[in-house]
């Protein structure tokens, strides 16, 4: 693992529900931020592909207009100005076309507003009301994690979120926060299904197994498309290093968490316990198979 931050750092999550209206979705977006950054956050994250609805719960060839070059796109642009002007770190989700392909990608803006490396979606879901694997494909970036200004971060997208082969590599890699920006809510197959309590203990596990603070973004609100209706069921939250919950927003709720974090206590405590010197990768092969 890389060397540890020295400083502590306020980290936040928005919520909020998206509109057929782009603009309207970034104004939203940027009005949170601006909330957060006023109550002292350093990195400030917004949920997956908050630019629109989430355009997934269908098959709509009409959809893929609103993927967006990585070096043309404005949802980027827009952002990276704001990031400048608050000085805060803004990991970013968008839709991108890299010519012939799509991608759900993420990329972190500094609080200088530089634009810094591309994150595609790794693992790319596929069911009733999520049919991702119709508009994307599977990201060929790795995992990545970032040095910011404030702090050295790792991020992973939504599907992401569910597997901790993609929290470890980001914490072999030397991420001090993880970061999950996420659209989840109600299974159309089963409406009476409620995800919500296993989503999030799998990442307060991801949490307390790499002893690293975990923050997530979901979106609000009831969206439907072609007779399929999906109801965000927000919850964003933010955990200790042990996976304990500090901050959570509840289902419905638009609006901000905001939480310290001491990251150099963090790193002494990972220290302390001993799970990366104790680690076995000799022994680890079987990840390697299916």
């Amino acid at each position: 693992m890389n060397p540890t931050s020295s400083q502590a750092v306020t980290v936040a999550a928005t919520q909020m529900a998206c509109t057929a209206c782009k603009a309207t979705n970034l104004r939203n977006a940027e009005a949170l931020v601006e909330q957060a950054a006023r109550q002292g956050a350093q990195i400030i994250l917004l949920q997956e592909l908050f630019a629109g609805p989430y355009f997934c719960k269908t098959q709509n060839p009409s959809y893929f207009d609103w993927a967006e070059p990585l070096a043309s796109s404005d949802t980027i642009a827009y952002f990276a100005e704001l990031a400048k002007r608050l000085q805060v770190v803004l990991p970013i989700s968008y839709f991108e076309r890299a010519n012939n392909a799509f991608f759900n990608s993420l990329v972190v803006i500094d609080a200088d507003g530089q634009v810094l490396e591309n994150y595609r979606k790794s693992h790319i879901p596929n069911g009733p009301g999520y049919q991702e694997k119709h508009y994307f494909s599977p990201g060929d970036t790795g995992f990545k994690v970032w040095q910011t200004q404030y702090a050295r971060i790792g991020v992973a997208i939504c599907w992401d979120q569910w597997f901790p082969e993609a929290a470890r590599a980001l914490a072999l890699a030397g991420a001090e926060v993880l970061f999950y920006p996420t659209a989840i809510g109600s299974e159309p197959q089963s409406p009476h299904y409620d995800s919500q309590p296993h989503w999030q203990r799998v990442m307060q596990g991801h949490a307390a197994a790499n002893m690293l603070p975990v923050v997530v973004s979901n979106r609000v609100g009831v969206e439907t498309d072609d007779d399929v209706s999906l109801t965000f069921y927000g919850s964003s939250f933010i955990t200790s290093e042990d996976g304990a919950i500090l901050a959570q927003l509840n289902r419905q709720q638009e609006g901000i968490i905001c939480q310290r974090l001491d990251l150099p206590a963090m790193a002494e405590k990972r220290r302390a316990w001993g799970l990366f010197r104790d680690r076995r990768p000799d022994l680890y092969k079987p990840l390697l198979s299916y």
